[in-house]
């Protein structure tokens, strides 16, 4: 825990919890110049049996509670509903009633497979919310849970997360680059992809506002979307993050000449995927300002630290 003012001045203690996770890591640098992070791993806040946790948040009343940590085995989750909707669903709703509870401000993120895919065009938040897998019913159900705790809070719906750690397409891809001479991806589901640090930083610059407007009894709550700029499909993403590592990585080592488009049915996964994942961030650029970046953009930065951090 790092002080950043005097101790005559009132500091906000802001809990994270899930800190290992891909956003979760990035958030304890984006809001440690808000206050007081205090990052909490699975093993201090387990959203299976979340009773601690919640007690936590009683005993020690945080200015701020953003929940990063989430059930993310989208397939998994296929034939794991239970522990999936006890995780996404259940504990976010005790977790939202615990933070309501203590005056806090509360931050959680969604995700676009709460939506079935089948617009034409960008969703905005008003949207109808049609999930066609397990996972997207569970991420659904937190978000009702914590509309129906009340409270101050913020849903962000962001798409297609990616960072230099943890599990994720960019390291996949990488991976399999390094080890076949052909890699064949889906080509038929467009979304955003969107770095991890992006959505940190940008959720530093929501909670400071947020903080700032209840301040003045000006707050309201709602869900928002948080996605990067523009709009691609797995096999674009694919051939972009091949061609950059290509280009710089120093060791040579990628064997990938060639990156195929597939259909979604040519690559069956156990959980349904929506065709079109493009989530409109406009009502996030009306109400706090934010502007993401183009994919393409924060990709290629974190490509280049990914590659500089392995040599």
């Amino acid at each position: 825990m790092t002080k950043h003012l005097s101790s005559s001045v009132n500091v906000p203690k802001i809990f994270v919890i899930g800190k290992n996770g891909q956003v979760g890591w990035e958030l304890q640098r984006s809001l440690s110049m808000l206050g007081d992070v205090i990052a909490l791993s699975r093993y201090e806040a387990d959203l299976q049996a979340p009773q601690a946790l919640l007690e936590r948040i009683r005993m020690e009343r945080p200015d701020v509670i953003v929940n990063a940590a989430a059930y993310t085995a989208v397939d998994k989750a296929e034939v794991d509903e239970v522990a999936a909707t006890q995780i996404n669903g259940v504990a976010v709703g005790e977790l939202a009633q615990a933070a309501r509870d203590a005056g806090a401000l509360f931050i959680h993120y969604s995700t676009d497979y709460v939506f079935d895919g089948s617009k034409n065009g960008p969703y905005v938040e008003s949207d109808e919310p049609n999930p066609q897998n397990a996972y997207g019913r569970s991420k659904l159900a937190g978000e009702r849970a914590i509309q129906q705790a009340g409270g101050d809070w913020l849903v962000l719906r962001t798409t297609w997360v990616y960072a230099a750690r943890g599990h994720n397409f960019m390291k996949t891809m990488l991976r399999l680059a390094r080890e076949r001479d052909e890699l064949r991806v889906v080509g038929d589901q467009y979304g955003v992809p969107t770095w991890a640090r992006m959505i940190a930083e940008a959720t530093a610059i929501i909670v400071a506002r947020a903080m700032q407007a209840r301040t003045r009894g000006e707050f309201a709550s709602g869900i928002y979307h948080l996605s990067a700029g523009g709009a691609t499909t797995w096999h674009s993403f694919a051939e972009l993050i091949v061609g950059y590592a290509r280009q710089h990585e120093r060791s040579g080592s990628i064997k990938a000449s060639v990156v195929t488009p597939i259909l979604t049915a040519d690559y069956p996964l156990p959980a349904c995927r929506p065709v079109n994942s493009i989530l409109s961030c406009e009502k996030l650029r009306c109400d706090y300002g934010i502007v993401m970046p183009a994919w393409d953009v924060a990709a290629e930065l974190c490509l280049a630290d990914l590659l500089e951090c392995n040599g």
